[in-house]
């Protein structure tokens, strides 16, 4: 008897159906439809595929077996396919898409009930039931601005842990988490996670500022700013700062306080900072300091004066209050020099008066200042007396002949006429020291109006006269006393240089420049090396120097020198005298002896 069968079809299904909740019991069924020439058995093996996976071989007698999963689980979704084998005959099925929607709820573990502000909370999200990879995603709730979400994928895991820091000022913690799994044939998300609440403990309070005496603020008080914070044996950290400038700080401690004398610039946000790890907590104080008195302003002539003009500054104050000291100074280098400690300043103005200038205001110690004022004081040509000056005058524009009048104030004192464009000169000898202001004028038989040009300010100077020189005392000084010497110019223009000098010395003793022919003194303390011959010169820019005659100072012993010397020839004279008399009397008393022994040798003969 030959057995002939052949394997018709094969035949693959899955129930209660082709999707099914996660969790449900899942059969996937295989049916083989076999032709045979007669009634005898075959053997059939039956070998279950998911994803080209061999999940199952059974061998039956039957015609159809089943693949049973009892939970169903995402891993479980897949392409299903059924091989049946009988002898050396073979078939699969048609390929069946299997679809398990869902996924289990996550369990939700905080490893910590209780935590500080600061710290790092633990958190735990599991899904025993499901095959990794899975992804997590942790959610924070009861945040003001929504849930703050952290996702985390696990490749090998069906758990997965994260960290939650804690932040300042919240005081419970609210948690949930979320799996959801990635796959060719799609994507699932569970439902939200059990709750898990979490207690804050605060390590210190949010700090308090206050401003004292008040927050009625003005220029010049003195005002102490107090931080308190309650702590729990933290080592934390106090800053006080303004802006962002720290003023002051302190640890371990549950208080700090900055004194300050407040002026207008400190007007803004002071912050207390209490720190400890990574917690901060902070207060900000709005402060506003009034002006005590308004921002010096220096008003001045001009930035450009001529020599010889008035030099006049005067430093205005908004809200002066009686006690205002002011100042006007200039400023060299950063260095101020005090020109006058009042709110006016007048002179004539020098070559040497070019300079910055700025004014102060001074108010219960809060200094200000004004803008600072460069000011620059132009050269007048310079001319000595008795010398001759050339002055030059020439009209760009018009047909010569030009006629040119020279004036000297508003004098004329030369006319002449030239037939080219060159320019007309005169020559003139001033005969007084001060300014002479020049200034000519032009004109041509076509010109209706004469053209005057600006006037040219000249400076006549004079050479210095007799330098004269004095002492007080005179002649005669005594060792360690001082001596004032006195030098003087009868005539001369300014500045004048004065040097004092001692005969063979190069080196000038001392050396000053003044606005003035005045008495200039130097002020020495002598000794007995000091004896000698003095003079002093003097000099101003004509570069002439004069010479006054020499004073001689002859150093004499102090009184407290003479009484000393006197003292020890005394006592000289005194150990002298004690000497001789006792020499005398020595001597006396030893030729006495030897009388009485001539005497008694005399007796006994």
């Amino acid at each position: 008897f030959v057995c002939i069968f052949t394997i018709n079809k094969v035949e693959i299904r899955a129930a209660p159906s082709l999707q099914v909740p996660n969790g449900d019991a899942l059969t996937i069924l295989c049916i083989a439809d076999i032709s045979k020439s007669g009634n005898f058995m075959i053997e059939h093996n039956f070998t279950f595929f998911k994803d080209g996976r061999i999940l199952s071989d059974i061998t039956s007698l039957q015609n159809r077996t089943e693949y049973k999963i009892p939970a169903a689980r995402f891993a479980d979704t897949g392409e299903y396919v059924c091989m049946v084998k009988a002898k050396e005959k073979k078939k699969k099925s048609d390929v069946m898409l299997v679809k398990v929607t869902g996924l289990p709820k996550p369990k939700l573990t905080a490893l910590k009930t209780m935590v500080t502000e600061g710290e790092e909370l633990p958190l735990k999200c599991e899904v025993p039931e499901e095959a990794p990879p899975l992804t997590f995603t942790f959610q924070k709730l009861l945040t003001p601005g929504g849930p703050v979400t952290r996702t985390k994928e696990e490749l090998d895991k069906h758990f997965t842990t994260v960290e939650f820091l804690v932040e300042p000022g919240e005081k419970v913690l609210k948690f949930q988490c979320i799996a959801s799994v990635y796959s060719a044939h799609g994507m699932q998300e569970s439902v939200p996670s059990n709750e898990q609440l979490v207690t804050v403990v605060e390590p210190f309070s949010t700090p308090t500022l206050v401003i004292e005496p008040s927050l009625n603020i003005t220029e010049g008080d003195n005002v102490k700013l107090v931080c308190r914070v309650v702590v729990r044996n933290y080592d934390i950290e106090i800053i006080i700062q303004k802006d962002k400038v720290i003023l002051s700080s302190a640890r371990g401690q549950n208080f700090l306080t900055y004194f300050t004398k407040v002026r207008t610039e400190d007007s803004g946000n002071y912050t207390c900072k209490v720190e400890l790890g990574s917690v901060s907590k902070e207060k900000t104080v709005n402060v506003v300091v009034t002006e005590l008195f308004s921002k010096p302003e220096l008003v001045y002539p001009a930035k450009t004066i001529d020599e010889g003009d008035w030099l006049q500054l005067q430093c205005k104050v908004k809200g002066l209050l009686p006690k205002t000291k002011i100042s006007i100074k200039t400023r060299y280098l950063g260095k101020d020099n005090m020109l006058n400690d009042s709110s006016s300043f007048i002179t004539r103005a020098h070559v040497n008066d070019t300079a910055t200038y700025i004014c102060t205001a001074e108010i219960n110690g809060i200094i200000k200042e004004s803008d600072p004022v460069q000011i620059k004081c132009l050269i007048y040509p310079e001319v000595m007396l008795g010398g001759e000056i050339r002055i030059c005058c020439q009209s760009l524009y018009g047909t010569p002949p030009i006629t040119y009048k020279f004036f000297r104030g508003n004098q004329t004192v030369n006319s002449s006429q030239i037939f080219n464009k060159l320019p007309a000169e005169f020559m003139d000898k001033p005969t007084k020291v001060g300014v002479e202001q020049y200034s000519c004028e032009a004109s041509n038989y076509h010109s209706h109006i004469r053209t005057r040009s600006r006037e040219l300010n000249v400076t006549v100077i004079a050479p210095v006269g007799k330098v004269n020189l004095f002492s007080v005392p005179k002649m005669e000084v005594e060792d360690g006393k001082g001596i004032s010497f006195y030098c003087y110019v009868e005539t001369g223009s300014f500045p004048i240089n004065f040097k004092f000098f001692k005969r063979n010395n190069r080196k000038p003793l001392f050396e000053e420049t003044n606005m003035d022919t005045r008495v200039v003194s130097y002020n020495k303390t002598l000794s007995r090396q000091d004896s000698g011959e003095y003079f002093c010169e003097a000099s101003n820019p004509t570069n002439r120097v004069q010479r006054s005659d020499e004073i001689s100072i002859n150093v004499i012993l102090a009184s407290w020198q003479k009484v000393l010397i006197a003292v020890f020839v005394l006592v000289i004279i005194v150990i002298l005298s004690c000497g001789g008399c006792w020499w005398y009397l020595r001597k006396k008393r030893k030729g006495k002896n030897n009388s009485l022994l001539f005497l008694s040798a005399a007796c006994i003969e």
